[in-house]
C-alpha cells in the first residue's frame, strides 16, 4: 500500500497492524494534512459481518466529540477498499509505555482521569466500548490519552438495562449470545460469562488498566485463557501496595472497587470513578505522602482541625423485629450513634450517604474497611418489643476482622439515649481515647428527655422527606405532638417551622403558615439550645419569602456545624438555584450527595442547575446517579409517590417512555391531587414531548397551590412551554 494513492490520500508509511485492521499514515492531497487510514486486513475484507463491525467502529467513534477520543474524520470506500480516516497521533500506545515499567502515580492519575472523562462522554451517548485495553489507548507526546478502536462497541441508547439503568450492550446480530467479547485479560466477569454487558463492564476493564499502569503487572494472569477466566471470576488480585509500596492506601481502595466482581458493588458510573481519582489527586498534590492514611489526608489539608487517630464507619443496624414500621427507629438510632461518635475529636466518622449502600447487606468489616478506608467498623442490631428494646453492638478492627468491643443492651425504650451515650463512651475507651470534659458533656446531652416525643419526631422526619401535601400534614401532626409532650424539644420546634415554611412554598400561599413558622422558630430559640436545625429553620423562612441570599448564608452556617443536617443541602441547592447561582449548585454537588443520606430531594436542584447551564453530557451522566438513588429509595418505600414521579422524569429523559408512563400512573394512583406530583408530571410530559398534556398537569398544579414563577420559569424541564399563552398567564416573568 505504501506509495499508493487511494481516493485523495497518498499513503506514506505503515503505522501498525491489529486483529481487524492495518493502519497507515497518509497525506490528504485535497486538504494538505496528514491523517491515519485504517483498512480491513485483506483476509477480513470479504467478510460482511466483519465489515459491519468495522463500520460500526467508525459510527461509534464519530458520534463522540471528545479530546480524549481519537477523532474520526470519515469512513470511505475506494473501489473494493473500505477504510476509516482518523486523526494522526504523535506518541505511543499505552501498552508500549507499560512494557518499560510502572508509571509514576501522578501520570497514572492524569491519564486515568482523562480516560474516564472520555468514557463518561461515551456512556452518556449509550456507547459501551467493550474492548478497553492499553493497546487501544494512545498516549500523545503531550501526555494526552486517546481511546481508539471502537470495533466491539455497542451503540444502544434506547435499551438501557432495566436493573442498572446504564447503557447496555445487547445481542445485535454481530455477536453471538453467550460468547465472550473482548480481550481476555481485560474482560469483566460478565463478559467472561458471555452475559449481557453494560457501562460498568468498561469500568472493570479500566480498573485492570489502572492496576497495570500502577504496578506493571496484570491483576488476573494465567498461561491459558481458561486460567485467566477463572482468575477474573473467582480470584482476588494482590493489593497494589504489595507490588508498588509508593502507592497510597486510597488508591488500593479505588482499584478494589473498580475490580468488584459483582457489578452492583462496583463503581456505578465513570463519573463516580473519575471523582474518586480526582479527589485522590487533590489530596496527593496537597502534600500528602504516598503511604499516609486517609485520615492523614484530611488533616494535612486542614491544619487547624484536630488530629484524627481513628476512622470508624457506623453501619445501619439490622432491624431484627422484621417490622417495616420499625425501620425509621433503626435508622434514627444508627444516625444518632454516628452523631454521638462525631463529637469525639479524635474519631473520624463517615457520612450517612457513604454507609447507606451497605444497609441490609451482608458484608464483613474487612470489606467495608477496604472500600471506605475505615480503620474500624461498628455494626449491630436492634429489636423492639413493646416498651423494651434490645440493642447489640460490635466494634471490629477492619484490618483483622477481629472484634475489639461488643455489648448487648436490654433496656426500656426510655433508656435509648443512655445506650447511645454509653456506646460512644465504650468505643472511646476501647480505642484508648480519653474524653475531655467538653466531650463528656456533649455526649451526655439529649435532644429530649421524652422518648415518646423523640419517636414522634423520627416518624415525622420520615414523612417530611416526601414533600407531598398529605405527607407534610402527617409530619406536622407528629412534630406538633412531639413538642406538646416536651415543650423544650428544640429540634422538633425547628422541624415544625421547616414544614410550615415548605407548606407555604409548595401548597398554600397563606400568611397563616408564615406566622406559624415565626412562632415555632421563636419557641425553638427560647429553649436556649443552640442547635444548627434552628438556623436551618430560619433559612427555610427566608427561602419561602424569597430572601434567597439570606437563606444561603444561614443554611451554610448550619451545614458548617453539621453537614449531615437533614435537608440542609436540599435547601441550599434550592436557594442557590432560585437566585440564579447555577454554577454554585454544581460546585456543591459532591458534598451535597455525600451528606444527603436518604433525603433524595437533594438531587433535584443539582439536576436543574446542570440543565440550566446547558451541561448536556454532564446531566446525562448525573441522571444515572440520580436514578440509582431514587430506585434504591423506591425499594425501601414503594408507597412514596414523589420518588416515583421523579423517577418518571429521569426515565423519560433517557427515552424510556414506557417506564416513565408506568411510574406516572402509579404516582397518580397514590397521590392524585398532590401539587408536587402534578408539577413533576408536567416535567415528565415535557421530556416526552407532550406539551399539551404537560400544560394540563401544570395548570392543575397551579390550581392546587403551586404558584412559584421563579422556579417554574427557570426549570429547564419546562422550557418547551415558554411562550404558551396559558403558561405565561399562570407563571409570568418576574417584574424587572
Amino acid at each position: 500500500m505504501i506509495g499508493r494513492t487511494i481516493s485523495h490520500y497518498r499513503i506514506t508509511s505503515q503505522l501498525g497492524e491489529g486483529g481487524m485492521g492495518i493502519v497507515y499514515e497518509a497525506e490528504d492531497i485535497n486538504l494538505g494534512r496528514h491523517v491515519a487510514l485504517k483498512f480491513l486486513t485483506p483476509a477480513m475484507a470479504g467478510d460482511d459481518n466483519l465489515l459491519q463491525r468495522f463500520q460500526r467502529e467508525a459510527r461509534a467513534a464519530s458520534a463522540l466529540n471528545h479530546p480524549n477520543i481519537c477523532t474520526i474524520h470519515g469512513i470511505e470506500q475506494h473501489e473494493s477498499e473500505h477504510f476509516i480516516v482518523m486523526e494522526l497521533l504523535d506518541g505511543e500506545a499505552l501498552s508500549d509505555r507499560i512494557r518499560r515499567g510502572p508509571l509514576d502515580l501522578q501520570t497514572v492519575l492524569n491519564l486515568g482521569i482523562q480516560i474516564l472523562d472520555a468514557l463518561e462522554s461515551a456512556h452518556a451517548k449509550g456507547i459501551v466500548h467493550r474492548d478497553l485495553k492499553p493497546a487501544n489507548i494512545f498516549v500523545t507526546s503531550r501526555g494526552e490519552a486517546k481511546i481508539l478502536d471502537f470495533g466491539l462497541a455497542k451503540i444502544d441508547q434506547q435499551k438501557p438495562d432495566a436493573a442498572s439503568n446504564l447503557p447496555t450492550a445487547v445481542h445485535d446480530g454481530l455477536t453471538t449470545p453467550g460468547t465472550a467479547m473482548g480481550t481476555v485479560a481485560y474482560m469483566s466477569p460478565e463478559q467472561a460469562r458471555g452475559a449481557v454487558t453494560d457501562a460498568r463492564t468498561d469500568l472493570f476493564s479500566f480498573g485492570t488498566i489502572l492496576y497495570q499502569m500502577a504496578t506493571g503487572s496484570l491483576p488476573f494472569q494465567g498461561d491459558t485463557s481458561a486460567v485467566v477466566f477463572d482468575a477474573i471470576l473467582n480470584r482476588t488480585p494482590a493489593p497494589v501496595n504489595q507490588l508498588n509500596s509508593q502507592l497510597p492506601p486510597e488508591f488500593d481502595r479505588i482499584i478494589a472497587q473498580a475490580l468488584e466482581k459483582d457489578r452492583d458493588l462496583r463503581f456505578q458510573t465513570a463519573t463516580d470513578l473519575k471523582t474518586a481519582l480526582k479527589r485522590l489527586k487533590r489530596d496527593v498534590n496537597s502534600g500528602r505522602h504516598s503511604g499516609e492514611s486517609a485520615s492523614a489526608i484530611h488533616t494535612s489539608r486542614m491544619p487547624s482541625a484536630p488530629t484524627h487517630e481513628h476512622s470508624i464507619a457506623v453501619l445501619y443496624f439490622e432491624n431484627l423485629s422484621g417490622m417495616k414500621e420499625d425501620e425509621y427507629l433503626r435508622d434514627g438510632i444508627t444516625e444518632d450513634i454516628t452523631t454521638e461518635l462525631s463529637k469525639i475529636r479524635r474519631l473520624r466518622t463517615f457520612s450517612r450517604a457513604v454507609v447507606l449502600p451497605y444497609r441490609d447487606k451482608t458484608v464483613t468489616a474487612g470489606q467495608v474497611g477496604q472500600d471506605l478506608g475505615a480503620a474500624y467498623v461498628l455494626s449491630g442490631s436492634l429489636r423492639r418489643a413493646g416498651a423494651r428494646i434490645r440493642i447489640n453492638a460490635q466494634l471490629v478492627d477492619a484490618a483483622t476482622d477481629f472484634p475489639v468491643w461488643s455489648e448487648r443492651y436490654d433496656r426500656e425504650m426510655e433508656d435509648v439515649f443512655a445506650v447511645q451515650d454509653e456506646i460512644a463512651s465504650k468505643i472511646a475507651a476501647a480505642l484508648r481515647i480519653t474524653l475531655s470534659p467538653q466531650e463528656q458533656e456533649a455526649l451526655a446531652a439529649k435532644p429530649t428527655e421524652n422518648l415518646h416525643a423523640y419517636d414522634l419526631y423520627l416518624r415525622g422526619r420520615n414523612f417530611a422527606r416526601r414533600v407531598g401535601r398529605q405527607d407534610m400534614q402527617f409530619a406536622l401532626q407528629m412534630y406538633e405532638n412531639a413538642v406538646s409532650l416536651d415543650p423544650g424539644f428544640a429540634v422538633a420546634h425547628a422541624a415544625v417551622a421547616n414544614v410550615c415554611a415548605q407548606y407555604y412554598y409548595y401548597f398554600e400561599r397563606n400568611q397563616e403558615w408564615i406566622d406559624r413558622v415565626h412562632a415555632a422558630t421563636q419557641k425553638a430559640i427560647a429553649t436556649g439550645r443552640d442547635e444548627p436545625e434552628i438556623r436551618c429553620a430560619e433559612a427555610w423562612l427566608d427561602f419561602a419569602e424569597g430572601r434567597y441570599d439570606s437563606a444561603v448564608e444561614k443554611v451554610r452556617s448550619a451545614l458548617a456545624r453539621d453537614p449531615d443536617i437533614d435537608g440542609g443541602y436540599h435547601l441550599l441547592g434550592r436557594a442557590l438555584f432560585e437566585s440564579g447561582r447555577y454554577q454554585e449548585v454544581v460546585d456543591i454537588m459532591e458534598d451535597a450527595l455525600a451528606h444527603a443520606g436518604e433525603n433524595y430531594n437533594t438531587t433535584i436542584p443539582i439536576h436543574n442547575a446542570l440543565g440550566a447551564l446547558g451541561k448536556t453530557e454532564a446531566l446525562r451522566n448525573y441522571t444515572y446517579r440520580e436514578i440509582s438513588i431514587l430506585e434504591a429509595q423506591l425499594k425501601k418505600t414503594p408507597e412514596d409517590a414523589r420518588v416515583r414521579v421523579l423517577l418518571a422524569g429521569n426515565y423519560a429523559s433517557q427515552g424510556r417512555f414506557d417506564d416513565a408512563k408506568r411510574e406516572v400512573d402509579l404516582a397518580m394512583a397514590l397521590r392524585p391531587d398532590d401539587t408536587m406530583i402534578l408539577y413533576n408530571i408536567a416535567c415528565t410530559q415535557c421530556e416526552m414531548g407532550n406539551s399539551k398534556d404537560a400544560m394540563i398537569a401544570l395548570k392543575k398544579a397551579w390550581e392546587a397551590g403551586y404558584r412559584n414563577p421563579v422556579w417554574t420559569r427557570q426549570d429547564p424541564d419546562l422550557a418547551i412551554l415558554h411562550g404558551d399563552p396559558e403558561f405565561e398567564r399562570l407563571y409570568p416573568p418576574a417584574a424587572q
